[in-house]
């Protein structure tokens, strides 16, 4: 699997495809601002997206998707139901922020807890992590150095995304960070939606927003491990 990172537009948000080598198949996941660089970067590597799918539906990582859909017209376009909301209402979002508002198209399938994305010979897991936004996904899979997690908005280096937006809830963001993202190899390369990458391990030592939850003793309840009676 061929990994390219684009930051992109005023919040540096990153637009990430994940493409097969040996067929050229490519997930284009959060085509944000600035959709002609992403074109430019497809055409130039002579990619074929298959798909174009939302961690979730923030106008920072959506934006583009119309003029993606319109260049590419047989790429599904891809989202979490509990994104459906936010995605339906870009153009407010973008007024929020004194943007023009962008075009709006249908999705073309929803995404599912559990689900698998085939493109070409690979493969990317679908995972339903909450608290950011409500319908936000994390996508899993092997690449060739290795275990990757591209995680949106969910989880930086040092860092968790923001909850005070609209959906947002910070209970439901650490539980989605560790009954999800730390249960993964330390290894796991972390590709976030903003900022420099970091890996599971990095973050599981040392992020301060989101420590892992203490190990149970030998013999005690796993579901009673950090609670007070």
């Amino acid at each position: 699997m061929n990994v390219v990172g684009l930051e992109l537009g005023p919040f540096a948000a990153r637009c990430v495809l994940l493409s097969c080598a040996a067929t050229g198949e490519t997930l284009v996941v959060d085509p944000g601002f600035d959709p002609e660089a992403v074109i430019a970067a497809l055409r130039e590597r002579s990619l074929r997206p298959t798909a174009l799918v939302l961690t979730h539906a923030h106008v920072d990582h959506a934006w583009g998707v119309a003029t993606l859909k319109a260049a590419f017209p047989d790429a599904e376009v891809r989202l979490h139901d509990g994104d459906l909301a936010l995605y339906s209402n870009l153009a407010g979002q973008s007024r929020m922020f004194g943007l023009p508002a962008p075009g709006v198209v249908p999705h073309d399938g929803l995404l599912r807890d559990g689900e698998t994305l085939a493109f070409g010979r690979e493969r990317m897991l679908v995972r339903h992590c909450p608290g950011h936004s409500p319908g936000h996904v994390v996508l899993i899979g092997e690449a060739a150095a290795g275990p990757l997690a591209v995680v949106g908005d969910v989880l930086f280096a040092g860092s968790i995304g923001r909850t005070d937006l609209w959906g947002g809830s910070l209970p439901r963001l650490l539980h989605s960070i560790r009954d999800v993202l730390y249960r993964l190899p330390d290894a796991t390369r972390v590709i976030p939606g903003h900022g420099p990458e970091t890996t599971i391990g990095a973050e599981k030592r040392g992020n301060p927003f989101a420590r892992p939850l203490p190990e149970p003793a030998p013999g005690q309840n796993p579901d009673a491990a950090g609670c007070v009676g």
